[in-house]
């Protein structure tokens, strides 16, 4: 089992920054996998009566993706060689509010990974963006 763990979200006014960190620990060990592995990471939110939308992702082989209304304002970044990755938020608006959720991909997925093949997934952390 993969545990994954989010902090750093909280109360903010627009044009704050905040950074949401990620932690996955523990892992599987199989003829493919060692629980060395780095894995590939991504962020979601999900706001109150939305579905849930992709943020960014630290995919394989050090690929990066971003939801299209993120980019240029959010930054994704990782621990090197490690199953940490954070989310760096800038120019918050009101309407990033929304519960973050780190999400953990264990096997190789060749680029975008649809938010379905993911493993494992962490709690999630309140962004609240206020006016």
């Amino acid at each position: 089992q993969v545990q994954v763990v989010e902090s750093g979200g909280g109360p903010v006014q627009a044009g704050d920054s905040l950074r949401l960190s990620c932690s996955a620990t523990g892992g599987v060990s199989d003829d493919t996998m060692s629980h060395d592995t780095t894995y590939a990471m991504a962020w979601f939110r999900q706001a109150p009566g939305k579905e849930r939308e992709f943020v960014a992702a630290s995919a394989w082989r050090d690929k990066i993706y971003y939801g299209d209304s993120m980019k240029g304002r959010f930054t994704i970044s990782r621990d090197n060689g490690k199953n940490t990755i954070y989310l760096q938020m800038n120019s918050l608006k009101p309407e990033d509010t929304a519960v973050y959720y780190c999400a953990v991909e264990i096997y190789y997925y060749e680029g975008y990974i649809p938010e379905d093949e993911y493993d494992f997934w962490g709690q999630g952390t309140q962004v609240t963006v206020s006016s």
